[in-house]
């Protein structure tokens, strides 16, 4: 078993860390991964020049560290990568890459799903959304507090 959890500074490559985690999951049934990337325009339709992810480095490893760990303990998966952007972020630049392992397709994609949901939620960044009007900070949605709400309701069935 393996769990890779790096927060990054700069720019990656999805398409080689997908390469790398395949490579590394060699003999797993499925491999499912996510990439998300920063969307050109904020909420309202207003053109974004750049996200802003803040982080105290340490504490938000730790809280991705964490999120890894409980999808591993909850999810039959063998293997899973969490990369996550911090700092200057552009406009379709990719955030954050998951990819889980594991010898069936359901737990793969259950835990993968699990961590974005956590990740997005929980996670712990300050983030701001920078455009030509201006700079705003922003919170978890309506739709992102649903999103997390669901896999607590799965721990209390």
């Amino acid at each position: 078993m393996s769990a890779v959890v790096r927060l990054l500074d700069g720019p990656f490559d999805p398409a080689a860390e997908l390469a790398d985690f395949t490579a590394l999951a060699a003999g797993a049934g499925a491999i499912v991964s996510f990439t998300g990337l920063a969307r050109s325009e904020d909420r309202d339709g207003m053109a974004l020049t750049a996200l802003v992810l803040e982080s105290y480095r340490s504490v938000t490893l730790r809280s991705m560290e964490g999120i890894a760990a409980a999808a591993h303990a909850r999810f039959a998966i063998a293997h899973s990568r969490v990369l996550h952007r911090a700092g200057r972020i552009l406009p379709g630049e990719a955030i954050v890459f998951v990819a889980t392992a594991a010898a069936h397709r359901r737990a793969a994609f259950e835990a993968a799903d699990y961590l974005m949901d956590r990740l997005k939620s929980e996670a712990v960044f300050w983030k701001r959304e920078e455009s030509v009007a201006g700079a705003r900070w922003i919170e978890p949605t309506a739709a992102d507090t649903a999103d997390l709400a669901r896999w607590h309701a799965r721990e209390q069935d």
